[in-house]
Formats: C-alpha cells, structure tokens, sequence
C-alpha cells in the first residue's frame, strides 16, 4: 500500500486544498464525508440515507487505497440534529456491524450547506506486510 492522496475529484478538495483520503504507512485517513454526489446534496431531510451515502463515499476512497470496510479501525458522525443520531447510528450499524471500529458520533452547529445533516469520517489500519528476509 504506497503512501499518497486520494482524490475523488470533487470540487472542494482543489478549491480548499485537500485529499479524499491520505495514505500514511498502514492508515488510511478519509477526509469527512457527506452525502454530496455530483455537487448536491442527496436524501435532503433524511439522516439515515445522508449517513449510508457519506459512508459509501468514504469507503470507496478506503478500497482505492488498498484497504477495505474490514480494515476500518475508526469511524466519526457529525450530526447537526439530536434527534438523528439514531438514524444515523442504525446505518453505521448495517455498515459497520460485524466490524466494530471505535466510533465516535457528536451533535454539530451546522454544516457547510443547511440540507446536509451528517458528515463521517473514516480511519483503516492495515499493517504493512514484512517479507520474508532472514537477516
């Protein structure tokens, strides 16, 4: 797995400076997602389909950088309304279930368009494989 930058050519990542995702020896670190596709905002006014989708989008930039959802150590949900973390805790639930990375969800002021109701952010963790030198 090669240390580098993911990008997923959206528009904010050139305009602000950013990666999709970094590649650092065994960690793979995804930028925060949300369900933007295409520069607008999908399932406005549904956290549960906002939060499959940001996860979606982060999870593709983790198998781009060699990893995949198994290898996923940590995961973080901004939630601008109390009232959706269970929505979007049950969508991590389907996703992540059988994996059980640490998590971290917390409710936010707002995020950079009114309609977006979760951002995610997503941690894997691969070890780098040794070979089989005897030294």
């Amino acid at each position: 797995m090669p240390d580098g930058r993911i990008s997923s050519g959206g528009p904010w990542e050139d305009r602000y400076g950013y990666a999709r995702a970094v590649v650092a020896g065994p960690h793979v670190l995804v930028s925060g997602c949300t369900a933007t596709v295409g520069g607008e905002v999908q399932h406005v006014g549904d956290a549960y389909q906002q939060t499959l989708t940001a996860f979606s989008i982060a999870l593709d930039a983790v198998e781009k950088a060699g990893t995949t959802r198994a290898d996923v150590v940590r995961t973080r949900m901004y939630v601008v309304n109390a009232d959706d973390f269970d929505a979007a805790g049950k969508a991590h639930g389907e996703i992540f279930g059988e994996v059980r990375p640490a998590c971290t969800s917390v409710q936010v002021a707002g995020l950079v368009d009114a309609r977006m109701l979760v951002e995610v952010e997503v941690e894997a963790y691969r070890p780098v494989e040794r070979g089989n030198d005897e030294d």
